[in-house]
């Protein structure tokens, strides 16, 4: 089973939810529609990763930084990898 671990900056009150891109030093920027209050950022972010990675609830992780725009998550159980969510 593949496992991926990424640095996520993520910026709320956007728009829509989309990656806006990847800083020098790796970290994805992704924005978030949902405000940062009460988990609704960390939520929506989970499920645009579930979504991004093709796999079931529960497969990705905060594993640090719940309360910080610098999140560090793993994604378990997918078959791709970064550049689904990085188009070059």
């Amino acid at each position: 089973m593949n496992e991926l671990h990424l640095t996520i900056k993520v910026i709320p009150n956007a728009p829509k939810t989309e990656v806006a891109g990847q800083m020098d030093n790796g970290v994805i920027k992704i924005k978030i529609s949902a405000p940062p209050q009460k988990g609704k950022a960390n939520q929506e972010l989970l499920r645009f990763l579930e979504r991004a990675f093709d796999v079931a609830k529960g497969e990705v992780l905060i594993t640090s930084g719940e309360t910080s725009r610098l999140k560090n998550v793993r994604v378990t159980g997918t078959q791709r990898d970064i550049s689904c969510l990085i188009k070059e």
